[in-house]
């Protein structure tokens, strides 16, 4: 039986997932607050509703969406990439929470959108504690170019996708300030140590964070001009201020948001996070970039394993 899909968000990113939907051969609409199709006429009769909004309009359409009515077994799938700065939940928990009779699943991977749109091959992984709803929608995005996985653990893949953002920074001024591939080799490793550890107390499996989701991810977004949040770092290392850095900048860098959100739950937490702090403070603009280096290579020495 053919799908109908509705994807919110025009955005590069919805805009990617709504072709590959297509070319699937399923019927998609895809709305956003700008266009022209009401919100109700989107989601009526639809099996599957695909947030790609970005994380600060996450709550207020999943209000707005509740407002319509909805088939009981429509299910929601969420491509954002964030933490709510007032609650610290994650996409899928707001959906989730607003919607508890419905499903959830997570799409997340290593996804340069522009990479994608220009139908270079690609890998996503898309997670639910339902695997019969995940596996629907693997077949819907699944083709030639665009392998899609199936995994168990949604806290985990959204989170990778999450917290990358935030070490996409780092790498960016690792770059810019141009220190050299053993210390961008360092900072990623490190930063991937710091992201199991954040996850693990967030309710992930670690395991999750060694898989496309979460060290694809990284990878993809810390090497490449592409990601909006390694510029934010690039361009910070070269003088620019935050400012003028997102004026210009074409979408929303999630990590400056996150980065935030993550010192609240480190704090909360008890949480000893010393890449995302000292990017954290970059951002506020309380040290410059070398200073940020130096805080990071002066820290005491310790066992690499020493949790």
């Amino acid at each position: 039986m053919t799908k109908s899909i509705v994807i919110l968000g025009a955005g590069a990113w919805g805009t990617t997932l709504a072709k590959l939907a297509r070319e699937n051969s399923y019927q998609v609409r895809l709305w956003s607050r700008h266009g022209n199709l009401a919100l109700e006429n989107a989601v009526k009769n639809a099996d599957i509703i695909l947030s790609a909004i970005s994380m600060k309009g996450v709550q207020d359409v999943a209000l707005l969406v509740k407002t319509c009515n909805l088939l009981p077994h429509t299910i929601f799938v969420t491509a954002t990439k964030g933490l709510d700065p007032k609650t610290t939940r994650t996409p899928a928990q707001i959906w989730q929470t607003e919607f508890p009779d419905h499903s959830v699943v997570v799409l997340s991977g290593p996804n340069l959108s522009e990479e994608i749109a220009q139908e270079l091959p690609a890998a996503t992984v898309v997670a639910s504690k339902n695997l019969a709803d995940a596996t629907t929608v693997q077949r819907i995005f699944s083709s030639s170019r665009f392998r899609v996985y199936t995994n168990s653990d949604p806290v985990g893949v959204e989170l990778g996708g999450t917290l990358k953002n935030v070490m996409a920074i780092a790498a960016g001024v690792c770059d810019g300030l141009h220190l050299g591939t053993n210390a961008k080799a360092a900072l990623l490793t490190r930063g991937l140590t710091e992201m199991v550890r954040i996850g693990k107390v967030l309710g992930a499996n670690p395991e999750t964070f060694y898989g496309l989701s979460g060290l694809g991810d990284l990878l993809a977004t810390c090497n490449s001009p592409l990601s909006r949040n390694y510029q934010v770092g690039y361009q910070l290392a070269s003088g620019k201020t935050l400012t003028e850095i997102l004026a210009a900048l074409k979408g929303t860098a999630e990590g400056v948001n996150t980065c935030q959100v993550l010192m609240q739950i480190s704090r909360r937490q008890n949480l000893t996070i010393p890449i995302t702090e000292q990017v954290y403070r970059l951002l506020e603009g309380e040290i410059t970039p070398q200073q940020a280096l130096n805080e990071l290579m002066l820290r005491d020495i310790k066992p690499e394993y020493h949790e």
